[in-house]
């Protein structure tokens, strides 16, 4: 039988935090290759870059604190599972897919601490 043990997350450490325009968060998810998802978590809509898994970033991440280099975040209050981008530039209309992290009790307090900073009412 295989023994699994249960790592939660301890500390999280964000870097940087800016609440920017949806249209602009939706702009940063358009790469090359297609889009990538969104997140959404209680009135939040947001999107984060991990740093690079250096040996002390791993020696971290084993002891139970993660680092998130960056959130670029806006305030959604309905989850919607494709929200769309109407691009003059792309001269298209993309679909971002966005996924409902709700369940997730560290995505809930990082969504909790960013309705804190916002600048939106």
């Amino acid at each position: 039988m295989v023994k699994i043990n249960y790592a939660p997350i301890e500390e999280l450490v964000i870097h940087e935090a800016v609440e920017v325009q949806k249209d602009d968060l939706l702009r940063e998810r358009v790469t090359p290759a297609g889009t990538m998802p969104l997140y959404w978590c209680n009135g939040i809509l947001f999107s984060f870059s991990s740093l690079p898994l250096t040996d002390e970033i791993v020696k971290d991440y084993l002891k139970g604190k993660v680092h998130w280099l960056e959130i670029h975040f806006t305030r959604e209050n309905k989850y919607v599972p494709v929200l769309t981008l109407s691009d003059d530039e792309y001269k298209a209309t993309m679909s971002i897919r966005v996924i409902d992290t709700s369940s997730s009790s560290l995505h809930m307090e990082v969504a909790n601490w960013l309705r804190s900073r916002s600048k939106a009412k």
